[in-house]
């Protein structure tokens, strides 16, 4: 991988992140294995390369690859609204988070306590999704930029599926942090969408 597609995997983790909320908010439903890859992605310490986070495989990102083509294609057939808001909500909300020592400390210090309860139940557990979506309710949600969730109020209502959109903003985040460390550019986004486009290409056909 390139330093480019290696930028463009973590940008797939957060729009990944946005899919899976908007498909919770709308439908009440989502994948295990999206969970299983955005969950474990908060947890990966020093890997071998960015694909590692999401647990080596281009496939578990494959609909965050398919929703950023849409956005970098501009064609209004394939362009995933909702799911580009969040996934724009969650790179401003990553850039106020660095701003901030004091919650990184507190995320810090939680993150290992989630591990020892992956460890225990496993990554999707309904323990492990609740103390994210609490780890997240606690930090990014005090911020003064909030994400707005649109979908089904039945949907929304419910507790378990309240906890899943807050611990996937917390993973969509945290692969924004992961992308910006990268040297990931919001203008990129503008400025560069070709050359993202062409790189992003192989890594869709690959998953």
């Amino acid at each position: 991988m390139n330093p480019t597609q290696e930028q463009l995997t973590a940008l797939g983790g957060v729009f990944l992140a946005a899919v899976l909320v908007d498909k919770i908010a709308k439908t009440g439903q989502t994948t295990e294995a999206g969970l299983t890859c955005m969950l474990g992605s908060l947890l990966i310490r020093d890997p071998k390369d960015t694909l590692e986070v999401y647990g080596g495989d281009d496939l578990n990102l494959r609909e965050g690859y398919r929703a950023l083509i849409g956005a970098l294609e501009r064609d209004p057939s394939t362009l995933q609204r909702e799911p580009l808001r969040y996934a724009l909500a969650m790179l401003g909300l990553e850039r106020q988070l660095a701003k901030r020592d004091d919650l990184l400390d507190v995320i810090g210090k939680r993150l290992p306590q989630i591990q020892s309860q992956v460890e225990h139940f496993g990554p999707a557990h309904e323990n492990v999704i609740a103390a994210c979506g609490a780890l997240y309710q606690d930090t990014l949600s005090t911020l003064r930029q909030r994400i707005q969730v649109h979908g089904d109020m039945r949907n929304l209502q419910q507790p378990s599926n309240a906890s899943k959109i807050r611990a996937l903003l917390l993973a969509g985040i945290r692969s924004a942090r992961l992308w910006r460390q990268l040297g990931g550019h919001r203008w990129q986004l503008v400025i560069s969408r070709r050359k993202l486009l062409k790189e992003l290409y192989p890594l869709m056909r690959s998953s």
